[in-house]
C-alpha cells in the first residue's frame, strides 16, 4: 500500500476516530505532509519509538503508541511475568499523559499490572522504581531532548536498563506482528483497579529514590558547610526534573538554590526556548540571567526527562560563566568521586568505568590512574547498562562510574540509565569540596587537564528531514564507508572500524580483525597522536552525526587542533 492509499484508509476506516479523521482531511491538499506521515511507519526500533506529534502511521498518536505496546503485552505473556507488573512515567510533553495512561490500560486489558506514576516522573526515577518494584519492564513516554513537536515511548527491562539485543529484536517483531489497530486490546481505568491490574505510585517512590542518592554522597559533612554559601541556579527547562531536585538539594544542606522561575512549571511547549536541550547553549539565557543576577557559582539545566545535565561554571579571574560539554561535566563528576574513593579507602580493586566509543579519550587516562577497568561499548546508555547487568549476574567486578558524551552519566548502581538528577547532586557536592579548598569547578577542570592531558572533543550533526532526508543520509554513510581514507586532515589513520560490518583494518599492516563489538551503523577512524573521529546517523532525529577528539599541549592548541580535524571531517562525509 503506498503512502496515498494508506491516508485514505486512514480518513475513510471505522478503525479511526472523527478527530483523526478530521486533522487528516485539513491536509488533503498538501502532498508533502501526507507523504511525511504516511510514507512509512514510525518505526519500533532499539530505543522504542519517537516522533513527531500528529495523526499518521509516521507519527506518535494513539494507535501507533497502541500498537506498540500491544506488541509489548505479547511479549510479556510470552515471557510469562506479566504478574511481576510495568511501570509507566512520563514527562512534560504533549500528550504525554494520555499517551501514559493508555500503555497502562492497554497493558490491563492483557492481565498485565501496571504501576503507573501520580504525576510526571524523571526517568533516572523509572528506572529506579522497575528495580525497586521488581517489575518486569518499564515504560518511559518522552522524547528526551527533542524540540516540542516530539514525543516517544521508551521501553526498559526487569534490571531498569532500556532494552538491549536479543530482547530488543523479539520485542520488535512482536509489534510488527501486530498487523490491525482493531487488535489493540483496551479496558476502562475503574475496571483495571477494581481488578488490582491498576496500581498507582504517589509520593512513596520519591522519598526511596532520593534516600539512595543521599547515600551516594561521599562527604555530606562539607556539602552541608559549603552548602551555606554555594549559590545554585537551576533549570528544568520545563520538565520533570525539579519534581525531586529543590527538595533534594536542600535536604543536603544547600541553602541558596535558585531554580528559574520562567521555567519551573512543567510545560510541553516549552515557552521559554525553541529546543530544551542543555547542550544547546541558548537554553541557557534565563538561567545566566539569574545566575548573574545573584551572583551564582553553578549554573545547572536537566532536559525534560531529567537524564541529561548541562552545567555552566563562574570562573572567578574572568567573572565568565564557562560552559561545560557532556564530557567535561562527567569527567569532572568521575575525578572528583573516584580520587575521593581512593582517599578514603573505599575503591574496589575490581572497579569498571565504562564509556562509549564516541566519548572522550579522557576517561581511559582517569581510569588507568586509579587502576580501573575502563570499558568501551557503543552509542547509548543501554550498552552501559548491559555490561552491569553483566557484572550484577556474574558477581566479578563492582561498577563505579559510567558516562556518555551526551550530557549523561550514572553515579552508582541503583539504576541504569543516564541520571541527570543524581548528576545535579554531584556537581554541587564537588562544587562544595572544591569550595573547601579555595578552588571552583573551574579551577578543578583546568587542574584535570594538567594532570591528563587537554582532551577536546566535539560533536557536529547534519540534519536532514523527510523521506528525501534519510535516504540522503543513507547515502552519506554510503559513500564514506566505501572511501578508502588514509588521512584525515593532517592526521594519518592508524586503524579503520567499520562495526556495522565487524571489521577493523590495520591502515599499517593491513591486517584485518573483527571489533568485539554487536552490529551497528558507525565508522570509526583511530588517528596517530591520540586522535580520533567518528561517523553514525543518529538513532533518534533525523540527521547523521560526526564525532571527534583530539589531545593537545595546551588548551589553545587542542582547539586548533579540533577545529581543522572538524572541517577535514566534514569535507570527507559531506562531499
Amino acid at each position: 500500500m503506498n503512502y496515498i492509499e494508506e491516508y485514505k484508509k486512514w480518513c475513510e476506516s471505522p478503525e479511526f476516530d472523527e478527530e483523526t479523521k478530521n486533522e487528516l482531511l485539513a491536509i488533503k491538499n498538501d502532498e508533502k505532509e501526507i507523504e511525511d506521515r504516511f510514507y512509512k511507519e514510525l518505526e519500533f526500533g532499539t530505543a522504542g519509538l519517537r516522533g513527531v506529534i500528529g495523526a499518521g502511521t509516521n507519527r506518535m498518536n494513539k494507535y501507533t503508541v497502541g500498537k506498540a505496546t500491544q506488541g509489548l503485552a505479547n511479549y510479556i505473556l510470552e515471557q510469562k511475568t506479566q504478574d511481576k507488573g510495568v511501570v509507566i512515567s512520563y514527562d512534560s510533553r504533549r500528550m504525554s499523559k494520555e499517551f501514559s495512561m493508555q500503555t497502562a490500560l492497554i497493558l490491563c486489558a492483557n492481565g498485565i499490572k501496571a504501576y503507573l506514576f501520580e504525576n510526571l516522573r524523571p526517568v533516572p526515577e523509572l528506572s529506579f522504581a522497575v528495580r525497586e518494584l521488581k517489575a518486569t519492564a518499564g515504560v518511559m513516554i518522552t522524547a528526551s531532548h527533542n524540540p516540542p513537536k516530539y514525543n516517544g515511548y521508551k521501553v526498559y527491562w526487569d534490571d531498569g536498563a532500556q532494552i538491549v539485543a536479543p530482547r530488543d529484536k523479539d520485542i520488535i517483531e512482536n509489534v510488527r506482528n501486530v498487523k490491525s489497530y482493531n487488535e489493540i486490546k483496551t479496558i476502562s481505568k475503574n475496571e483495571a483497579e477494581e481488578k488490582g491490574l491498576l496500581k498507582i505510585i504517589k509520593n512513596e517512590m520519591d522519598e526511596k529514590y532520593k534516600n539512595t542518592l543521599k547515600e551516594c554522597v561521599l562527604n555530606p559533612e562539607i556539602m552541608k558547610e559549603e552548602g551555606k554559601k554555594l549559590k545554585v541556579v537551576y533549570t528544568p527547562l520545563h520538565g520533570t526534573g525539579n519534581t525531586i531536585v529543590e527538595n533534594l538539594l536542600k535536604e543536603l544542606g544547600m541553602e541558596n538554590v535558585y531554580v528559574v522561575p520562567e521555567q519551573k512549571e512543567p510545560d510541553g511547549n516549552f515557552p521559554t526556548v525553541d529546543y530544551p536541550n542543555p547542550e544547546d547553549k541558548k537554553a541557557f539565557k534565563l538561567a545566566l540571567e539569574l545566575a548573574k543576577k545573584v551572583d551564582a557559582d553553578v549554573v545547572l539545566a536537566t532536559d525534560p526527562d531529567a537524564d541529561r545535565l548541562g552545567i555552566l561554571a563562574k570562573d572567578t579571574k574572568t567573572g565568565e560563566y564557562m560552559d561545560y560539554t557532556g564530557n567535561m561535566s562527567a569527567l569532572l563528576i568521575a575525578e572528583y568521586r573516584i580520587s575521593q574513593m581512593k582517599e578514603k579507602k573505599i575503591l574496589p580493586n575490581n572497579g569498571m568505568f565504562i564509556t562509549t566509543i564516541v566519548s572522550s579519550d579522557l576517561a581511559k587516562a582517569i581510569a588507568k590512574n586509579y587502576n580501573l577497568e575502563c570499558i568501551e561499548v557503543l552509542t547509548g546508555f543501554k550498552n552501559i547498562g548491559a555490561i552491569m547487568r553483566k557484572a550484577e549476574e556474574n558477581k566479578d567486578k563492582t561498577y563505579i562510574f559510567g558516562f556518555e558524551e551526551s550530557y549523561g552519566c550514572l553515579i552508582g548502581d541503583y539504576a541504569r540509565d543516564k541520571d541527570g538528577i543524581a548528576a545535579v547532586m554531584a556537581l554541587c557536592e564537588a562544587a562544595c569540596y572544591y569550595k573547601s579548598k579555595g578552588k571552583t569547578l573551574w579551577d578543578a577542570m583546568q587542574e584535570i587537564y594538567e594532570k591528563y592531558g587537554y582532551y577536546k572533543e566535539t560533536q557536529v550533526s547534519i540534519v536532514r528531514e523527510g523521506a528525501q532526508g534519510a535516504k540522503e543520509i543513507e547515502e552519506m554513510m554510503a559513500k564514506t564507508r566505501e572511501k578508502d581514507i588514509k588521512k584525515i586532515g593532517e592526521y594519518e589513520v592508524l586503524t579503520f572500524k567499520d562495526i556495522k560490518k565487524d571489521f577493523v583494518k590495520n591502515m599499517k599492516t593491513g591486517e584485518i580483525s573483527t571489533t568485539g563489538l554487536p552490529s551497528s551503523n558507525v565508522l570509526y577512524y583511530e588517528l596517530d597522536n591520540n586522535n580520533w573521529c567518528c561517523v553514525r546517523p543518529s538513532g533518534t532525529e533525523p540527521k547523521i552525526k560526526l564525532y571527534m577528539g583530539v589531545k593537545g599541549t595546551s588548551s589553545k592548541d587542542a582547539e586548533e587542533k579540533l577545529e581543522n580535524l572538524k572541517n577535514a571531517m566534514l569535507e570527507i562525509v559531506v562531499k
